[in-house]
């Protein structure tokens, strides 16, 4: 077991402040996101339907359909993407859920699809899957994250993790990742376990990041040797505890990785 005194502020700093003055994104009344101040001018270029206010931004859409509204805010973000304030642009959606009470144990109904890149943009919550993964002799398995990669290149990571896409469940994304970031086969990420969720949040150069991570760990047999499939991972460690502490201090692991690690560790205490 690794020291607590490491472990619990790996924990804390997943979930960091807003910070002062930033305004609120709004669909009608509902808090969805926060938007840096510097941006409100570009964003209100781009879509001028928006109602400003010095604390927020609000779409005037409540009313409206999904596809509707996935049609809207899809172009706003295709002219600021088309300005160069979004990069990254993967056609990939990310569902927007309705706020809720308990968001780490319950979805809210889906708002809207949008681009996963103009997420952060927005400040708007997402979701993603993350596995801790060990041998049997108790090392944990990391990926090294691949240099194209357009957030943490070069990073160690988990063994497999990503962003859970519009109209996917997360064990089946978990499942997935793990065999596109690691070539594990269906027949050994059936015994997949749910060990829970926790919030990370952070300022980003791309705006906020606010996302529930799902956290999943799995025992692999000696055996099984981890293999990308993707381009995504470039290589793979097999980390004792002493060796696991050390990268974990030097500071060698993504974020949100390193919050993940901390969570499964402490919730085997």
């Amino acid at each position: 077991m690794l020291p607590l005194v490491l472990l619990n502020p790996l924990l804390s700093q997943a979930c960091q402040p807003v910070p002062l003055g930033w305004l609120r994104f709004r669909l009608g009344a509902m808090d969805l996101g926060w938007i840096a101040p510097a941006r409100v001018a570009e964003l209100l270029a781009v879509w001028p339907d928006l109602h400003a206010t010095p604390a927020a931004l609000t779409w005037p859409a409540a009313g409206v359909e999904v596809g509707a509204r996935t049609a809207c805010i899809r172009a706003a973000a295709e002219r600021l993407a088309a300005a160069g304030l979004i990069s990254g642009w993967r056609n990939e959606a990310y569902a927007c859920e309705a706020p809720g009470a308990d968001p780490l144990h319950l979805q809210g109904a889906e708002l809207f699809r949008l681009e996963r890149a103009a997420f952060r943009y927005f400040g708007l919550m997402s979701r993603a899957v993350h596995i801790n993964a060990r041998w049997a002799d108790g090392r944990m398995l990391c990926g090294r994250r691949a240099l194209s990669k357009a957030t943490d290149p070069g990073a160690l990571d988990n063994l497999a993790a990503g962003g859970l896409p519009a109209g996917e469940g997360l064990l089946d994304c978990a499942r997935r990742e793990l065999w596109e970031e690691a070539g594990v086969p269906p027949e050994l990420s059936r015994d997949l376990r749910p060990c829970g969720a926790l919030r990370s949040t952070r300022v980003e150069p791309e705006g906020l990041h606010d996302e529930i991570l799902h956290v999943f760990e799995l025992q692999l047999p000696a055996e099984f040797s981890p293999r990308n499939q993707d381009g995504e991972v470039s290589e793979f460690l097999a980390l004792d505890a002493v060796e696991l502490e050390a990268r974990l201090r030097a500071g060698e692991f993504s974020h949100d990785a390193a919050s993940v690690i901390a969570f499964g560790l402490l919730r085997a205490c």
